[in-house]
């Protein structure tokens, strides 16, 4: 059953708080997949207790077992990086599989990456709509061509699935990108993990070469997530003053969402390397709006960003955020129909998105939907600085990524009140 909650802020904006966050979802999601095709070999440590990495690491146990039953059914739910990566790995295992996931996962589209995989030998087929969830895999791929060709302008997580199985794959993997790359942070992290594993690669133009390989004993240590980081650089941005502690956050990040401390800095909030992570102070830096602000390389700080300027009433421009508009709701709909609520629009032109603020208010109470999606959450929730209540229409959502957040923004003076 889906609860909402009110989040009120009632202390002085002066927030001093440690907050210890969980294991990257996107680092361990990928160290998941590689321990598992290695069998064993590569370990996972510091995993995210976010719900889309418990489902993807229940779902991989289950996988290892043995069955009797001639076709497994293996559903994702909601969470999309776990139906792109196993989509791919459960190609290379001998068996049949029914992947499918929830009702918005079966209007999320695949068939890039499906058909990057049958043009390397799967058998895959759709078990409802051509080019969506649920799929029909009949593994075991045993590829005699190694290149394939895909669009590299959609979902860079298209590209990571294939890189990830390549190592296995009797002929290896020669991977053409097309059209540009999307979020390039993604699969430079994916092939820093592999590479953490004893796997090889070559990356030259807009082809990335891995050959037949063994894994090597290694273990995957997960850093904190970067994505989970971004809420309280928002928050930060908007209170009078703020001392935040992050440990265990690495100056040389694999994380793409690791550029929020630049794109902070502009917003107000200063970065310091501690001995064990980083610390977040407001400085007095005055905003910077004539830039056009370039997401592409990290869409999942989109949110985060756009709802900050906007309460902060920055005409910002924005680029790169196409594939918002596949991901767990429409986001930049969503975005629109939330920031009308404190009077401020999201404008869009030619792939160019811009917030008027002329109109922005903030009401004594606001209701802000989610539409399933744990980032409309996390970052429409710190709107609590600036507007007396602030209610969060399902509230639970942030369990697919970042399980704790109610509880560490209570740490942080927040006050956080689950209604009926």
């Amino acid at each position: 059953m889906k609860k909402n909650a009110v989040v009120s802020f009632k202390g002085q904006k002066d927030i001093r708080a440690t907050i210890n966050l969980t294991g990257s979802k996107s680092e361990s999601n990928r160290a998941l997949v590689i321990a598992a095709i290695s069998k064993g070999v590569v370990k996972v440590d510091n995993l995210s207790d976010a719900a889309d990495t418990v489902t993807l690491n229940r779902i991989l146990a289950e996988i290892s077992t043995p069955t009797t039953e001639p076709r497994r059914i293996v559903d994702v739910g909601h969470a999309g990086t776990a139906m792109r990566f196993l989509t791919a790995y459960l190609s290379t295992i001998p068996q049949q599989f029914l992947l499918t996931g929830s009702a918005r996962m079966q209007e999320r589209p695949i068939g890039i990456l499906v058909d990057a995989l049958k043009t390397l030998g799967a058998n895959i087929s759709y078990g409802k709509n051509e080019g969506f969830p649920p799929l029909l895999i009949n593994g075991g791929l045993n590829n005699v061509r190694a290149e394939v060709s895909i669009k590299g302008n959609v979902s860079s997580q298209y590209l990571s699935a294939l890189l990830i199985i390549a190592p296995k794959l009797l002929a290896g993997l020669s991977l053409n990108i097309e059209g540009g790359l999307t979020s390039r942070p993604y699969v430079e992290m994916t092939l820093a993990l592999l590479a953490e594993a004893g796997i090889s690669h070559t990356w030259k133009g807009d082809n990335i070469y891995i050959g037949p390989q063994q894994y090597q004993a290694a273990t995957l240590t997960v850093e904190p997530d970067w994505s989970a980081a971004s809420y309280w650089y928002s928050i930060a941005a908007l209170v009078d003053k703020a001392t935040i502690e992050l440990p265990n956050l690495k100056e040389k990040s694999l994380q793409g969402d690791s550029r929020i401390q630049e794109i902070m800095n502009k917003l107000g909030v200063s970065t310091q390397r501690t001995a064990d992570g980083i610390s977040l102070s407001t400085n007095q830096t005055e905003p910077q709006t004539q830039e056009i602000l370039n997401l592409k390389d990290c869409p999942d700080l989109a949110q985060t960003i756009i709802v900050c300027a906007a309460a902060k009433g920055l005409n910002l421009s924005f680029t790169g955020l196409e594939t918002l508009k596949i991901k767990e709701t429409n986001r930049i709909l969503a975005l629109q129909q939330e920031l009308a609520k404190i009077g401020v629009l999201l404008n869009e032109d030619n792939e160019v998105y811009t917030l008027d603020c002329e109109g922005l208010n903030f009401p004594e109470k606001v209701c802000f939907a989610t539409y399933d999606d744990h980032r409309m959450a996390m970052a429409f929730a710190p709107l609590s600085l600036l507007i007396r209540e602030v209610e969060i229409e399902d509230f639970q959502v942030v369990e697919k990524s970042y399980p704790d957040f109610w509880k560490h923004l209570q740490k942080a003076g927040f006050t956080v009140e689950e209604i009926d």
